[in-house]
């Protein structure tokens, strides 16, 4: 069963969006934010699968919202005990905090089409998909269900729109941080410049005339060296890392 959380502004977006999903097989509603800070305090208390939320809720930013959705402050570390492990109840209690430390929903935003400069932003900031807040019911469902499995979801007009932003905001200029790039192996970085110019995997399998599979191997290899949650963010990273240069 996967558990979700909708935030939206709207009462009646909220109570639409409720009836939807708890009419899906396999889909929960475990609780409703009216703006971004109800927002974080219902995700740490409710710990939902899938945070469901317009691109623009009011208190909190909607980005800053989103960033301290996807990366949550660790909470302080306990002692277990009184001079280290020594009983069930201590492992139990390493247990917790294991799972505290480690818990992140997973965000799908919705937005409106004219919108591409936040979506860009959202991605950046940690959001895990996004989808045209006029999709059908079925899209909907559909992408909870594969954002709460942990890939990305881009509707194909917002994945062409973003590589398009990119192209035309970003100047080639090395990372402040060690990007990453070192760490990629020859045909990773071949793989990273087809997603980055919004290739799909049948298209660079056809490419390096290797199999779907082994490209979806390689994609999830390289968005884990370079730190990135979502292919589209391996767009922004293959840009300013001076991977791929802007169109002119």
């Amino acid at each position: 069963m996967v558990s979700v959380l909708v935030v939206n502004d709207q009462s009646l977006q909220r109570l639409a969006l409720r009836m939807l999903l708890t009419a899906e097989p396999g889909l929960t509603v475990v609780g409703e934010a009216a703006d971004g800070d109800e927002a974080i305090r219902a995700s740490a208390a409710l710990r939902p699968d899938v945070v469901l939320m317009d691109s623009r809720p009011s208190g909190a930013g909607g980005i800053e919202t989103i960033r301290r959705l996807a990366r949550p402050p660790r909470p302080a570390r306990r002692t277990p005990g009184v001079t280290g492990v020594t009983g069930l109840a201590d492992l139990a209690d390493l247990a917790d905090l294991a799972e505290e430390e480690a818990f992140t929903p997973r965000v799908l935003v919705l937005t409106a089409a004219d919108r591409e400069a936040d979506a860009w932003a959202a991605l950046r900031a940690g959001a895990d998909g996004f989808l045209l807040n006029d999709a059908d019911p079925a899209e909907l469902t559909a992408a909870i269900r594969v954002v709460a499995a942990g890939d990305a979801v881009i509707t194909p007009g917002l994945t062409r729109a973003l590589i398009d932003a990119v192209r035309e905001q970003h100047t080639v200029r090395p990372l402040p941080r060690p990007s990453g790039l070192g760490a990629l192996t020859e045909r990773e970085r071949d793989v990273l410049v087809a997603v980055a110019s919004g290739w799909s995997n049948a298209e660079i399998a056809q490419w390096l005339s290797i199999a779907p599979t082994t490209v979806k191997t390689h994609v999830s290899n390289v968005l884990g060296k370079i730190g990135a949650r979502a292919r589209v963010q391996a767009v922004s990273f293959a840009y300013e890392s001076g991977l791929l240069r802007p169109a002119a």
